[in-house]
């Protein structure tokens, strides 16, 4: 059966997966509505392309945009890396209603800055679930999920590299399962009654606290390495930008002074943690440094 859709999309996220739908001749876009604030000239070209309507709109849940999109008639409304609220007018418009694609392995991992915190955090795979939406924020019943592992050779944008992959394959999965029919979600109060919730990272978030362990360090530094914002300390009164650190193998556990330079080479040196040492290899530094020297910690 064919089936209709609706595609509320926007940025990288959003263009791989529309390259795996729009192959499909069982599955229609009717429109795809971008965020209204959109810096993002590709969906428009992709619109141009294979001539669908492109829509743009302050308030999706106005009645002026149901009106809109009542016309269309679609079966089913996408989301990918769109940044409205879904109302429920609009979530049970279409037949089959409203599903996200969320980089995130539901209940856990709910809100913003997902691939950040899983690394943050230390853990050993990282979700892409599709869900229904309701008009909580990520709360939905599940429709398809799948876990990735995480090793210590991954970074922010490793994670982000391969998100932006598997999204695409994931929610492409998800529509499949649409074109018999509707799709029985599975409810998060069944896997977890709480679940849990990420806030988004703000500006001064990207301070390193060196009064941590090595290895808290070293996740903190990768969550949050180029294309984030990196981690920021300060030495000397000058700001460093820090994007790789290397954990010592064997490192000697001892009380001392949480961010004192302990040893230092031409292209990294050694900083005291709060367990033990870690090595800084990627930085971006203006002033002096010589051993001896102490971090604001």
């Amino acid at each position: 059966m064919k089936i209709k859709i609706g595609y509320f999309a926007d940025g990288p996220w959003s263009h791989l997966a529309f390259q795996k739908i729009i192959c499909d001749n069982e599955i229609e876009i009717k429109f795809i509505c971008v965020r209204y604030d959109t810096l993002d000239d590709t969906l428009k070209r992709y619109c141009k392309e294979y001539k669908i309507d492109y829509l743009r709109h302050k308030n999706i849940n106005s009645i002026e945009f149901l009106d809109i999109t009542s016309t269309y008639d679609c079966d089913l409304f996408v989301s990918m890396s769109f940044n409205q609220i879904f109302k429920t007018q609009l979530i049970n418009l279409p037949k089959y209603k409203t599903i996200n694609c969320h980089a995130g392995k539901l209940p856990f991992y709910r809100g913003r800055n997902v691939l950040n915190w899983v690394l943050i955090n230390d853990e050993k795979d990282f979700g892409i679930t599709v869900h229904y939406i309701d008009e909580g924020i990520d709360t939905g019943d599940i429709i398809l999920q799948k876990t990735y592992p995480i090793t210590d050779k991954d970074t922010y944008m490793t994670l982000l590299d391969k998100a932006y992959v598997e999204c695409a394959n994931v929610l492409y999965d998800a529509i499949c399962l649409f074109k018999a029919g509707g799709v029985k979600g599975e409810a998060q109060q069944n896997i977890h009654s709480i679940g849990m919730y990420c806030t988004q990272r703000k500006l001064g978030d990207e301070v390193l606290n060196w009064n941590q362990s090595s290895r808290e360090i070293f996740n903190f530094i990768r969550a949050i390495c180029s294309p984030g914002p990196q981690a920021h300390a300060y030495i000397n009164d000058v700001e460093m930008k820090i994007n790789k650190v290397e954990l010592i193998p064997d490192a000697p556990t001892y009380k001392g002074i949480c961010g004192a330079v302990l040893h230092k080479s031409v292209d990294s040196f050694i900083v005291k943690t709060r367990d033990s040492f870690i090595k800084v290899v990627e930085f971006d530094y203006d002033g002096k440094l010589k051993i001896g020297d102490r971090f604001n910690v």
